[in-house]
């Protein structure tokens, strides 16, 4: 950075955490750390409101040893907030720089924090303020533009495999209907990482329903209707986000009053867990009235913050949170001004990836949603080829153990 000697840096957090949202943030402190251009790295606390308000941890001085447990931690220390920036809260973040020396921003986030640092960015080539400002990936949603998939994903991926596994197993016990809502609200892979736990066929989730698909009320109640008369119990696994043909929220259309929305305009869809209720309720009255089952034991789960910051990450999601964190460092660092830190998969068997920076504007704002060969033709279930894409990122799951029935005899 010209005419520049010493400078600092800056990293924060937004929107929702996830199980490896720290250890992202932990690449970045190793990647800087023994820079002896960068005199301080700061952690700003509550994302941007943090920078605004001058509220800032200092990271380069954190131990070794706190840095590895952070590393292994989940959701995020610094934590976050959902503000999008406005045009006097841009003046007041470079007013922050300028008086620190901060030339180094980055934003661990998903399609709204890359939103919020091109906002940012803009505004200091605007003010002609030297800034390099890096996003560095980060969603469950896995809907970021650019990326094969992002940190964070993994690790909800394997919370949500493996608790559709133990659902399926209580289902098995007694029959019935289940139903668990994921989040994903517009892009469907969270909610099909259900599939990925399923050992034999007659495994749950028997339905997945993904908000790719326009969502009928009436052929979801014919497809649990047709699982139920073969197996005598159904899964199901629906996410937050399905619509209807005209784009209507289903969660809406069963559903009376106005939904709230944050700054960014999302809606609010799984927090109250109506969609489940509301599904189950409907199923039900289906099976019963069309003599399935006299009575249905059925329940519905809305598994909402669970999936974010479970304890237990997939080790591939953590390398790859930590060396993409790295990799958006020494990217700063090379003379890179900014841009956004995706990764991109470049071969299946063995599964290996690698890091690559693209235009902030080219992730800003946008949503990358589930591919058609993902999603099978009656738009009720995954196909192989996301099993393919799906199991690598969730880490090694435990083979669960089943009685071979043939060895059945009458006493």
């Amino acid at each position: 950075m010209p005419g520049i000697i010493e400078v600092q840096a800056v990293i924060f957090t937004q929107g929702g955490p996830t199980a490896v949202i720290n250890a992202s943030g932990v690449g970045v402190v190793l990647g800087l750390k023994n820079s002896p251009q960068i005199s301080a790295i700061w952690g700003a606390l509550n994302g941007i409101d943090g920078i605004m308000e001058e509220r800032f941890v200092d990271l380069k001085a954190q131990s070794d040893s706190v840095l590895q447990a952070i590393t292994f931690t989940p959701s995020t220390q610094l934590r976050s907030t959902r503000k999008k920036p406005t045009s006097e809260d841009n003046r007041k973040m470079l007013d922050v720089f300028q008086k620190h020396g901060i030339h180094y921003v980055f934003g661990a986030g998903g399609n709204d924090t890359s939103e919020s640092l091109d906002i940012i960015n803009d505004a200091a080539r605007e003010r002609k303020y030297s800034l390099r400002v890096f996003h560095v990936a980060k969603t469950v949603d896995n809907d970021l533009m650019e990326n094969d998939h992002t940190p964070g994903y993994g690790s909800a991926a394997r919370f949500v495999a493996n608790a559709f596994r133990g659902a399926s197993l209580d289902n098995q016990c007694f029959g019935g209907l289940y139903i668990g809502v994921c989040m994903g609200r517009h892009a469907g892979f969270l909610t099909a990482a259900a599939a990925l736990g399923r050992q034999g066929p007659d495994d749950g989730p028997h339905l997945v329903y993904l908000p790719e698909s326009p969502f009928s009320l009436d052929k979801f109640a014919q497809d649990v209707e047709a699982v139920y008369r073969r197996l005598g119990r159904c899964v199901v696994s629906v996410s937050e986000g399905i619509e209807d043909a005209s784009h209507t929220p289903i969660l809406q259309v069963l559903s009376d009053g106005k939904l709230e929305a944050d700054s960014h305009g999302n809606v609010q869809l799984s927090g109250t867990g109506a969609l489940a209720d509301r599904l189950v309720e409907y199923a039900k009255k289906h099976l019963e009235s069309k003599g399935v089952v006299k009575k249905l034991r059925a329940r519905g789960d809305t598994f909402g913050y669970l999936q974010r910051s479970f304890p237990d990450q997939s080790p591939v999601d953590r390398e790859e949170a930590v060396g993409l964190g790295k990799f958006a460092a020494q990217r700063a660092i090379s003379g890179d001004v900014d841009g956004s830190c995706a990764i991109v998969r470049v071969a299946d068997n063995p599964y290996r990836s690698e890091f690559r920076l693209v235009p902030l504007k080219n992730v800003a704002g946008k949503t990358r949603r589930m591919p058609e060969e993902f999603i099978n033709k009656d738009k009720n279930n995954v196909t192989d080829a996301f099993i393919r894409y799906g199991l690598p990122l969730v880490g090694e799951l435990t083979q669960l153990g089943q009685l071979d029935f043939s060895k059945s005899v009458k006493i």
